[in-house]
């Protein structure tokens, strides 16, 4: 298991948690399980989940289009071996790139352009509401 020993401000306001061995913390992680298995559990566990890459212009610009309905999205920043973990959780990765990759009620939306024809199309804050997000979209009708 893992713990939070510290913390580090990043230059976009995130917050980047120092994990260090414990047994009593209530972020603890679970080292046995699989990458892929994390990445499944996360997608389930969060409404809106954005798997990234480290300073991913495409992931800022997702973030503010949820911060704009009033929604904040799970982030979570990959490292490279961890990408290869998300395309082989995914059925169908087809060699596409996973990162960054929206998931919304544990369905892939896809990337950036998956969003915003979702936006575009006026589907994505019906696809909100579905999950149980209706409470904190915010100025849409």
């Amino acid at each position: 298991m893992q713990g939070v020993h510290g913390y580090r401000l990043r230059s976009d306001g995130g917050v980047r948690l120092e994990l260090t061995p414990t047994t009593t913390s209530p972020l603890a992680i679970d080292i046995s399980e699989s990458t892929e298995m994390r990445i499944q559990r996360l997608i389930t566990e969060n409404p809106v989940i954005i798997f990234s890459r480290s300073a991913c212009c495409m992931c800022h610009v997702m973030r503010r289009l949820f911060s704009s309905l009033g929604v904040h999205p799970t982030v979570i920043e990959l490292e490279e071996d961890e990408i290869d973990a998300l395309s082989a959780s995914q059925d169908g990765g087809g060699g596409e790139t996973v990162a960054p990759a929206v998931f919304i009620g544990g369905a892939r939306v896809g990337g950036l352009e998956g969003l915003v024809g979702l936006h575009l199309s006026g589907h994505l804050v019906p696809r909100l509401v579905e999950v149980g997000l209706a409470a904190q979209l915010v100025g849409v009708t």
